[in-house]
């Protein structure tokens, strides 16, 4: 009988990844959580089902990606990734606890949401590279793409209870418990991280400090053909095919008219296709462009079945669709770009990843919000579902070029 770990579940060999993983699912849950309570909080409780403010607030979550852009990459490439990731840790976790005394309390407002939305992206800017690139020193690169599937299929197994649980709580005992439980849930985290084996993480290569650091890794993407494509998929995807807390709350609130129960069930679907991606990725050994072809095209054909979804269990299908097409998407971007990086460079690499994939956020979300206040929320999702072909269509245009013979010398 074949051995479970040598397939689809083999990074789950390595102690410290199973520990990572562990403590990684009770955090994503507890983020989860926060998501769907603050996209509540301000539809519902802060304004009149206003959806440009709900853009505003990932604006400003989104933002730090772009703003500190020059510093994240380099702080991943030089610092000590496991200090780094718990410092960032820690941050977002005591901002959770802020909003959920701030809610609790009946004090909270809008522009403290914007100021706690800034702030938790711009711990989050600093933690997103070093937290992708620190899976190559747990499991090594070989393991590398299964261990990248396998934590999503944590985060999105999270997705799948976290939002649900906020819908109960939110009905129950009020918005703000939902902050204070993903606070405490980053406790998870820093604990399986004290326990590490520092002996077993594999260090990678570090990059000397110099002054035209964020210089050289723009230029190091600029040379590379594969990964400028990439990149602009990130942007068209990012920008304006993943505003799903726009796409989820307005479709939720003003078309379907659900309560808080049913919109944290939407987003718990949404993970029954993003878990499905995700096993089916750690199951792929080298994604690449035509992996990235595909999950474009089917995030499309997602977006436009959810904009033209007569009723709410069939906008729930639409949702397990492009759950499983982003997440087939963001996962072969994550290993491709890492795997063809020579590791001194990954931090900055993976930093402009991140920031071209979440730092056009301030750009769609406030239009994608618009669009939905002006024209209706299933306009905003033809956005998206334009996005994702028109990604597709890079791709495509890619694998066509290479495929073609050399000129005759």
């Amino acid at each position: 009988m074949k051995n479970p770990l040598a397939g689809t579940f083999r990074s789950l060999r390595s102690f410290n990844f199973r520990l990572w993983t562990v403590g990684a699912l009770v955090s994503n849950i507890g983020t989860w959580m926060q998501r769907v309570a603050q996209d509540w909080l301000v539809l519902t409780q802060l304004t009149h089902h206003d959806a440009s403010a709900l853009g505003i607030v990932m604006g400003l979550q989104f933002a730090p990606f772009l703003l500190f852009l020059p510093w994240t990459g380099l702080a991943a490439d030089r610092l000590n990734q496991r200090k780094l990731l718990m410092l960032t840790q820690a941050t977002m976790g005591v901002l959770a606890l802020i909003q959920g005394f701030l809610t609790i309390s009946g004090v909270i407002q809008l522009w403290h949401v914007y100021v706690l939305a800034f702030l938790t992206g711009s711990a989050a800017a600093f933690d997103a590279p070093v937290r992708q690139t620190f899976v190559s020193e747990v499991v090594g690169d070989t393991d590398l793409p299964n261990a990248v599937a396998l934590n999503s299929s944590s985060f999105n197994a999270a997705q799948m209870i976290g939002p649900a649980v906020a819908g109960v709580l939110i009905a129950s005992i009020g918005l703000g418990w939902a902050f204070v439980l993903n606070g405490i849930s980053f406790a998870a985290v820093l604990v399986s991280m004290s326990f590490f084996r520092l002996s077993e993480l594999r260090k990678s290569a570090r990059a000397h400090p110099t002054a035209s650091g964020f210089r050289e890794g723009l230029r190091y993407v600029w040379r590379r053909p594969d990964l400028r494509a990439m990149l602009i998929m990130l942007f068209l995807i990012g920008t304006f095919g993943m505003n799903f807390p726009i796409f989820i709350s307005t479709m939720a609130v003003n078309v379907f008219h659900s309560d808080a129960r049913a919109f944290g069930l939407l987003s718990s679907i949404m993970a029954v296709g993003t878990l499905s991606g995700a096993l089916f990725a750690a199951g792929r050994h080298k994604p690449g462009l035509p992996t990235l072809l595909g999950g474009a095209s089917v995030l499309g054909l997602g977006c436009t079945l959810g904009a033209i979804s007569p009723g709410y269990w069939w906008f729930a299908a639409s949702l397990v669709i492009m759950g499983a097409a982003v997440l087939t998407f963001g996962n072969a971007t994550n290993s491709a770009m890492q795997l063809s990086t020579e590791p001194a460079m990954r931090g900055r690499v993976m930093a402009l990843r991140v920031a071209i994939a979440l730092g056009g956020t301030p750009i769609g979300a406030p239009i994608a919000g618009w669009v939905a206040n002006q024209f209706g929320p299933r306009w905003s999702l033809a956005i998206g579902a334009a996005a994702g072909f028109s990604a597709a269509l890079v791709a495509a245009y890619v694998l066509v070029r290479r495929k073609q013979p050399l000129p005759a010398q």
